[in-house]
C-alpha cells in the first residue's frame, strides 16, 4: 500500500499479515535532525498514535513517518493528522 501523507506526518498500512498482534514502528530519517530531535519525534508520535490506541487495526501493521515540521508543530496539530491518517487507512 502506497504511505499516506497529512502534513509532515505519513503512514503506510500492511494489511493481511498473519500477526499475533499489533505492530506500530515509528520512521525518523536524519533530515530531521540529530539523535536528539529524532527521539523528540519519535515520542511525540508514539505519543499521538497512543491517544488514537483504540482505532488501529490489530490485523494490520503500521509504520509512521515523520518530517522535521513534526518536531515544532502543536501537539493538538500532531495528534489531529495521526488521527485522520489512522482513520483514513482503515477504509
Amino acid at each position: 500500500m502506497r504511505p499516506q501523507r497529512r502534513g509532515p506526518i505519513s503512514v503506510r498500512v500492511h494489511a493481511g499479515a498473519s500477526l499475533d498482534q499489533l505492530r506500530v514502528s515509528y520512521a525518523v530519517s536524519r533530515r530531521v535532525g540529530g539523535a536528539v530531535e529524532r527521539n523528540r519525534v519519535r515520542r511525540r508520535l508514539r505519543a499521538a498514535v497512543h491517544a488514537h490506541a483504540d482505532a488501529l487495526d490489530p490485523a494490520r501493521s503500521y509504520l509512521f513517518g515523520a518530517r522535521r515540521e513534526a518536531l515544532t508543530m502543536p501537539f493538538e496539530s500532531l495528534r489531529r493528522c495521526v488521527g485522520e491518517l489512522i482513520r483514513e487507512s482503515g477504509r
